[in-house]
C-alpha cells in the first residue's frame, strides 16, 4: 500500500492541531515560507486568458528562458533540452520511469525518491552519505555496493543525487561529486541531479554533476524553493545533449504526454519571466538566500548547545541533527528512536519535526530533519519584514520561536 508522503503528512497534521487550538512550532515542512516575488502576480494575471494546452515540453518562450538560465550557470543549453512540468516531483517520477533500472540513493535522502521507485516496482540500493555532506553516496561505499548488487542480480540504472541536499542542508564538495560521477560512468548509470535548492546555496555556486558526467546527467529543478512558489507547481529539467539525451527526451515527452499533458500555460508565462532574471527577481532570491542562511545558522547553534552532532547548514533551510551523543539522557526519558524523539518533541512541547526514518535511516538512528523556513512570520507583512531585515533572527516573532526550540531541547535533555 502506498503511504502518505511524510513531509505532506506532517504539514497536514500540524494544520489539524492548530485548527483544534494547539500552538505548534512547525519545523517539519520544507515550504519556503516567503511572499510571491515582485512582478509575478501581474504576469500571472496577464496570462489568465492563455487556456490552451500547448506543447508537452513547454512553450518555446519558456524553454528559451530556461536554456539561458542554465547557460548563465555554466551549463550551455538549447531550448530543445528543456522540459517543463507541474512541479519537479512528477518530473522525477517520469525520469525514473523513462530511464529504467533499479534506483541508487544516498542515505538519508528526500522522502519521495524511494516512494516513487516503489510505485514503479524498482529496487532501491541505499548507500550512506560521507561525513562531509549529504546528497551524494560515500564514493567508496557506492563502488562496493554496486559490486555487490551486480553479484546479487540487481540492475542499477539510475543514481539520484541532491545538490544541495534535502534533508541535511549541505552541499557536497566538488571532488566527491566528481568521484561519484566517475563511478556512475563505470557502471553505466544515468544520473538524475535534483538541484532545486541550488539558488539558495549560502556560499555561491554548487558543483552540478552535469559538469562531470555531461552525456548522462539530467538536472531537475523548479521555482518552489528559490521563489517560494510551491503552490504554483513549476518544475523543469535539463536533458543532456547527444544521442542518449535525445532518446531520453523522446521517452520523457511520451511519459509526460500521458500524465500531465503540459504545464499550465499561465505558469509557463511566469516561468519565462522569472527565468529571464529581471533585477527584482535576482534581488528577491539574494534576500531569500540570506534570510534562510541566518535563521538556519541560529538553529544550528541551538542544536550544538543541546549536544547534537549537526553539519553546518550550507544551503536552503534544513538541518539534520543526530542526537546519538546524548542517547543516554534521552533513553532515561524513554526515548530510544528517531520516531520517539520526534513524537516527544511534538506531544510534550508542540515542536513538529520529522525523524530520520522518513528519509531512509533506521528508526534506531536518533536523527531529525528540521526546517526553519516557516518561522518567518504568520502574515505577509511579517514575512516581507523578515526578508528585508539585517538581523532577521532578532525579530520579535522569529527570536521567540528559536528560543522555544532551544527550551524544548533543554527540557528533553
Amino acid at each position: 500500500m502506498t503511504t502518505h508522503s511524510a513531509t505532506l503528512a506532517i504539514d497536514e497534521a500540524v494544520q489539524a492541531r492548530r485548527a483544534a487550538g494547539h500552538d505548534v512550532l512547525h519545523l517539519g515542512f520544507g515550504e519556503a515560507g516567503l511572499p510571491v516575488p515582485p512582478g509575478l502576480a501581474e504576469v500571472l494575471a496577464d496570462a489568465h486568458t492563455s487556456n490552451g494546452y500547448g506543447p508537452v515540453a513547454g512553450s518555446r518562450r519558456a524553454r528559451t528562458a530556461a536554456a539561458g538560465w542554465f547557460a548563465r550557470r555554466g551549463l550551455p543549453t538549447e531550448p530543445d533540452q528543456v522540459l517543463f512540468a507541474p512541479g519537479s516531483k512528477p518530473l522525477l517520477f517520469a525520469l525514473l520511469a523513462a530511464i529504467g533500472g533499479d534506483v541508487v540513493l544516498p542515505r538519508p535522502a528526500w522522502v519521495s525518491y524511494a516512494a516513487q521507485a516503489a510505485l514503479l516496482g524498482r529496487r532501491v540500493l541505499s548507500v550512506p552519505v560521507p561525513a562531509e555532506a549529504g546528497g551524494i553516496p560515500d564514493p567508496e561505499r557506492l563502488a562496493a555496493e554496486l559490486g555487490r548488487a551486480a553479484v546479487a542480480g540487481a540492475r542499477p540504472g539510475v543514481l539520484v543525487l541532491t545538490v544541495p541536499d534535502n534533508p541535511t542542508g549541505t552541499v557536497a564538495p566538488a571532488e566527491q561529486v566528481e568521484a561519484v560521477c566517475r563511478i556512475a560512468e563505470r557502471h553505466g548509470l544515468a544520473v538524475v541531479s535534483d538541484e532545486i535548492y541550488a539558488e539558495l546555496s549560502h556560499g555561491g555556486a554548487v558543483p552540478s554533476p552535469a559538469r562531470y558526467l555531461p552525456e548522462r546527467t539530467v538536472v531537475t529543478t523548479g521555482l518552489s524553493k528559490s521563489l517560494a512558489l510551491g503552490g504554483w507547481r513549476i518544475g523543469f529539467a535539463r536533458l543532456p545533449a547527444g544521442g542518449w539525451g535525445r532518446r531520453l527526451r523522446q521517452e520523457l515527452t511520451g511519459v509526460a504526454s500521458e500524465i500531465w499533458s503540459s504545464l499550465a500555460a499561465p505558469m509557463q508565462a511566469v516561468a519565462a519571466h522569472a527565468l529571464d532574471e529581471p533585477p527584482e527577481i535576482t534581488a528577491h532570491v539574494a534576500a531569500s538566500r540570506r534570510l534562510h542562511g541566518r535563521v538556519a545558522r541560529e538553529a544550528h547553534n541551538l542544536l550544538l548547545l543541546a549536544g547534537a552532532d549537526c553539519r553546518r547548514p550550507q544551503a536552503g533551510f534544513y538541518l539534520y541533527p543526530d542526537f546519538a551523543p546524548v542517547r543516554g539522557a534521552l533513553s532515561a526519558r524513554g526515548i530510544t528512536t528517531g520516531g520517539g524523539l520526534a513524537a516527544a518533541l511534538l506531544d510534550r512541547h508542540g515542536v513538529a519535526t520529522l525523524p530520520g526514518s522518513a528519509f531512509g535511516e533506521p528508526d534506531t538512528a536518533l536523527t531529525l530533519r528540521i526546517a526553519t523556513s516557516l518561522l518567518y512570520g504568520a502574515t505577509a507583512r511579517q514575512r516581507q519584514a523578515a526578508l528585508a531585515a539585517e538581523e532577521p533572527e532578532t525579530l520579535p516573532w522569529i527570536a521567540p520561536a528559536l528560543t522555544r526550540l532551544g527550551d524544548a531541547l533543554d527540557a528533553l535533555l
